[in-house]
């Protein structure tokens, strides 16, 4: 008995497919040709999202908008020094300095075992640097 590997796939699109699902394991199969037919074709799907490359751009603007805004608030309040660097790299390297900290403070105070007068020397240690760097990859030689 051969192993069913085309399926027949009616989106809710009204559109019809025959998938071939070999690349999926066996015991698999069925589930994800249930799931296929619970979406639009890739036609409709391409669609119905073309403006959505726009709406990230705008969303992703404004989601590094408002962590600007939050890092900048926690550089001031814990006493941080403005960084220096380019233009590109300022901004970054105040994000990822917040993110890193906070996320330290978590890490080794809130859920470790560090005092908050041993964080209090990691803070200190942290206001030691003052330039952002930018870090540039090429994939060409």
């Amino acid at each position: 008995m051969a192993v069913k590997t085309i399926w027949p796939i009616d989106h809710t699109c009204d559109h019809h497919a025959d998938r071939d699902l070999s690349d999926r394991p066996a015991d698999r199969r069925a589930g994800f040709a249930e799931w296929l037919a619970r979406q639009e074709c890739t036609d409709c799907w391409r669609a119905s999202n073309e403006g959505d490359e726009q709406d990230k751009a705008a969303w992703l603007k404004a989601k590094r908008a408002k962590e600007q805004t939050a890092s900048e608030a926690w550089s001031e309040q814990y006493r941080m020094p403005p960084l220096e660097g380019t233009e590109r790299a300022v901004p970054w390297g105040v994000r990822c300095r917040h993110q890193i900290l906070i996320n330290a403070y978590t890490a080794l105070v809130t859920e470790g075992t560090t005092s908050e007068a041993e964080w209090a020397e990691i803070e200190e240690s942290a206001r030691t640097v003052t330039r952002a760097f930018s870090v540039e990859f090429s994939l060409s030689k």
